[in-house]
């Protein structure tokens, strides 16, 4: 009787090590199957439900109406590929100078806002197509811009966005020149209002757009153009989101949809 009462619990033995063995495999099986689903980019902005959108306040690409509702060029663009990826966008507002640092680490899923596609930025991101273009601009008083000639502006003092693509044009056109360094465009323009600088440097769609006659920088004026360039967005690095975006951005262009954007905030889409 001992002898079978031993067998019995031997066997007993042996199918609870079989029954664990194949809760180990399955665990580890459904483990790499989880892995694998989070290993694409797409699926995971899909699988969250929603975009996580970096930006700074920037008009008229993302800015705040007077309802205090965030608007622009690039917020409804945003909106339009949301919509047509099933997912909801989410606005963050983002410290420009760290947008590669905020997009790596995931806080962000996308930098979108009027990004110059630059050498930094392909070497840090994965960039959609150009989709508009623009131009860095130098902006002063009036008054000012009446008293120099080009060849006096390599020793002005300017501000600019701190990692912008107008701080790199100050530096390559005006290396001689002081440069203040400030959290976002807007804050340049205002280095300029108070007298602190002598000039700016911005893009030339928010210069478009906020200074000149009939604007709250009434007094500000475009002196010239230091170089020209392309907006794109930034996914990151190898992320299969920018191939299916750019395939979003193509339709949006034939249907039309990007040509009454901008038409309304009056901007140049890319060829």
């Amino acid at each position: 009787m001992k002898k079978i009462i031993a067998l019995v619990l031997a066997l007993a033995l042996c199918f609870a090590l079989g029954a664990c063995g194949t809760t180990t495999e399955e665990t580890a099986t459904e483990g790499a199957t989880d892995a694998a689903a989070v290993s694409s980019d797409l699926d995971y902005i899909t699988g969250n439900g929603k975009m996580v959108i970096g930006y700074t306040v920037y008009e008229p690409m993302n800015y705040f109406d007077e309802d205090n509702n965030l608007t622009g060029f690039d917020t409804e663009f945003a909106e339009a590929v949301c919509a047509a990826l099933g997912v909801e966008p989410e606005f963050i507002e983002i410290d420009w100078d760290n947008k590669f640092l905020a997009l790596d680490s995931k806080t962000i899923d996308c930098i979108w806002n009027g990004m110059t596609i630059t050498e930094e930025a392909l070497l840090n991101a994965s960039v959609t197509d150009p989709y508009v273009k623009n131009a860095q601009v130098v902006v002063m008083s009036s008054d000012k811009a009446a008293e120099v000639s080009l060849d006096d502006l390599s020793t002005l003092s300017y501000a600019a966005e701190a990692g912008s693509a107008g701080a790199a044009a100050i530096e390559e056109n005006y290396p001689e020149a002081s440069l203040v360094e400030v959290a976002a465009q807007t804050d340049a323009l205002l280095e300029v209002m108070a007298g602190s600088v002598d000039a700016c440097v911005i893009d030339l769609t928010m210069a478009n757009a906020m200074t000149g006659e009939g604007t709250s920088y009434d007094s500000l004026t475009k002196v010239t153009e230091l170089s020209s360039e392309e907006y794109g967005i930034a996914f990151r690095a190898d992320s299969d989101v920018t191939e299916v975006v750019n395939g979003i951005i193509a339709d949006l262009m034939e249907d039309g949809t990007l040509a009454a954007l901008a038409e309304k905030y009056e901007l140049a889409l890319a060829e």
